[in-house]
């Protein structure tokens, strides 16, 4: 009870929440220790090369870009539970032999380039179905701060993983630190095997039918607000999401100090990011889009400040803030998107942020790994974040103005429709003995009307969608 009046962490009142965000939280620090440990090996095995990091850090999202909304449709057809048991799985043989590997000290550069593109298969199917199933989980009464939650539970991972890959690296090296991972899915699969599955809020399973994907991508085509919301969720995913990547070129190649010294930045960026879920988690209501757009744009504004930063000390320093900014501007899109779509289309409009997010990387890893290939290891903060300014803006000013396009071809008034009677000859009626119209005639004056009505009706209907989708832009 003294949960449930919490509004920070209402949603864990909820048995089976509290069951799957313990299993997920094991799971996610296991997961932010490989993140770390993968790029340090990487980085090692290639001798310093950014651009081997950042080749590594694109095929492991590059399924997600071209898979995500099939691994949506998935999630909407089939039983959530089952698939994310199924993908979880498949992660934890590919880092245990990822793991293996490096541990034997037969791994090479192209063995993790290998193993981080069948990862990021698995990381394709997994993550659309793991957003959708929140929902179910917890249901819809606390499904706002469910999401805050899952989210501090994520980032909570990030404080405390970097920090044990740094001395598991440091003690044993990268290898040990990846088995650690593999280990750790353990949590979540018997988390999700310990559910109720009879306390479950289950979303009805779409039915199998033609032209099912093509409908997810149509319904966030016409919600000009939708489309905002993932153009930022893609800017902020493909130029300021690569912490890994920078953080480690920072630390090898800018500040010449160990990997130590690179697990402590992630933990030190974690406090940013959990101070920012909780913060998320007590919101009442859900985020405007005004909002997300205006945390997105500071974020770019943070990321190159770290880029100018002066030494170690000092990046130090404004990680915290850029973990903080990064989370609120993710988790106030996750919500806003999750409480603003038809549960029907759920888990393909998740499915479609999660490619944004995460599918824009294979273009943003390698890009900022060539500009610290020429220009150093600052170029890819500096250059990431005012290449995400930019996106940004392009994103809102197209955006408004296909928006404005659509209100301005869908007229919402009264047609205005020519007499009947100046196109068809209607006989006169006046000499029916019983004022009765002839078998299929209307009057001119009553199929006008019943056209103009229809013709209106139509017209409202679709430029109201137009014209809501407009207001939130303003």
């Amino acid at each position: 009870m003294r949960i449930a009046r919490s509004q920070t962490f209402a949603a864990l009142s909820v048995p089976n929440f509290r069951t799957y965000v313990s299993g997920a939280f094991v799971s996610n620090i296991g997961t932010w220790v490989q993140r770390v440990a993968q790029d340090w090996l990487v980085l090692n095995l290639s001798g310093g090369s950014a651009m081997a990091v950042g080749i590594t850090t694109a095929l492991q999202f590059l399924p997600a870009m071209l898979l995500s909304p099939m691994g949506g449709l998935l999630a909407d057809r089939f039983d959530k539970r089952k698939l994310l048991m199924l993908t979880q799985s498949w992660m934890a043989v590919s880092a245990l032999a990822l793991g293996l590997l490096a541990v034997t000290g037969v791994a090479q550069t192209w063995h993790v380039y290998l193993f981080a593109f069948v990862f990021g298969l698995g990381a394709a199917f997994d993550a659309p179905a793991r957003q959708a199933f929140v929902s179910e989980v917890a249901g819809a009464d606390h499904l706002t701060n469910a999401i805050g939650l899952n989210s501090s539970s994520f980032n909570a991972a990030r404080l405390i993983g970097p920090g044990i890959a740094g001395l598991i690296m440091a003690s044993a090296g990268a290898g040990w630190a990846i088995l650690t991972n593999a280990v750790s899915y353990l949590a979540f699969l018997i988390a999700l095997a310990a559910l109720d599955r009879s306390k479950l809020a289950k979303t009805e399973p779409l039915v199998r039918a033609k032209g099912q994907l093509r409908e997810g991508f149509s319904y966030v085509f016409h919600r000009a607000d939708l489309m905002i919301a993932l153009g930022v969720a893609f800017a902020v995913g493909t130029f300021g999401m690569n912490f890994q990547m920078t953080n480690a070129l920072m630390v090898r190649n800018e500040f010449h100090l160990g990997a130590e010294a690179y697990g402590l930045l992630g933990s030190i960026m974690g406090i940013g990011s959990l101070l920012g879920a909780l913060l998320a988690a007590r919101r009442g209501k859900v985020p405007s889009l005004r909002f997300v757009v205006g945390m997105a744009s500071f974020v770019g504004v943070v990321i190159t400040a770290s880029g100018l930063a002066p030494g170690y000390l000092w990046y130090a320093v404004i990680l915290p803030i850029m973990g903080l900014t990064v989370l609120l501007t993710l988790t106030a899109a996750n919500m806003y998107i999750q409480t603003s779509v038809d549960p029907q289309v759920r888990g393909r409009v998740m499915a479609l942020y999660m490619t944004v997010l995460m599918g824009g990387t294979p273009i943003g890893a390698p890009l900022l790994g060539w500009l610290a290939e020429i220009f150093g290891p600052r170029a890819p903060l500096v250059g990431g974040g005012l290449l995400q300014l930019v996106t940004i803006g392009i994103v809102v000013v197209l955006v408004r103005r296909l928006a404005a396009a659509r209100a301005t071809d869908i007229d919402p008034g009264p047609k205005t429709v020519e007499p009947v009677e100046d196109e068809v000859d209607v006989e006169p009626v006046e000499d029916d003995p019983d004022g009765v119209q002839p078998v299929g005639v209307q009057p001119a004056s009553t199929a006008t009307n019943e056209t103009t009505r229809t013709t209106t009706a139509t017209t409202s209907a679709q430029a109201q969608t137009i014209t809501t989708s407009h207001r939130v832009l303003r």
